[in-house]
């Protein structure tokens, strides 16, 4: 026969271990699954800060190259030189970028918006914010896909295209298309 204090201290434990497992299922996060949240937010914001840094640098470099090397229709266009490093990131395994067409009118097939998301998003960045971005989760890994506003920045970006010949300096004709692991 069990003594009082033993059979108190057995519910107690009996109470506990039934919180305890409750609150693995519960709706209320636990302190563990709260600071999991925060340091995956501190991730995403990281992720989105290189994704925003990314993009000047590149952009600016391309219009660097636009002011400085551009002459005329036969000149190589920068977007190329840019292209080719997105190209030389991916093989590194930083990072991945794209060009998207946003006119409706590619220039190559291989910047036709691919993705649910950069087809959403190109009809968005026509019409409202200049950058948008998702997580998305592939087994154990998150990647944030980022796209941002390719605008008309000077007449020039328009040699290359007879369908932007009539652009305006800040009409969007394309977009950059990212996706950077998270790492967390």
């Amino acid at each position: 026969m069990k003594t009082p204090f033993a059979a108190k201290a057995t519910i107690t434990l009996l109470v506990v271990f039934t919180l305890v497992v409750a609150s693995r299922f519960s709706e209320t996060p636990t302190i563990a699954q709260e600071k999991s949240k925060v340091e995956t937010d501190k991730a995403v914001e990281r992720t989105r800060k290189m994704v925003r840094m990314l993009d000047d640098l590149y952009k600016t470099t391309v219009v660097l190259v636009t002011q400085t090397y551009v002459e005329d229709e036969s000149s190589t266009p920068a977007i190329t030189a840019a292209m080719a490093l997105w190209d030389a990131m991916d093989k590194k395994g930083w990072h991945k970028a794209r060009l998207v067409d946003a006119t409706g009118d590619p220039y190559d097939d291989e910047n036709v918006a691919k993705s649910d998301f950069e087809k959403k998003m190109i009809k968005k960045l026509t019409t409202d914010k200049n950058y948008f971005d998702t997580v998305v989760v592939e087994g154990d890994k998150r990647y944030l896909e980022a796209v941002t506003q390719v605008p008309v920045v000077m007449k020039k970006c328009t040699l290359c295209h007879d369908n932007y010949k009539n652009a305006k300096p800040g009409e969007t004709i394309g977009a950059v298309s990212y996706r950077i692991l998270i790492d967390e």
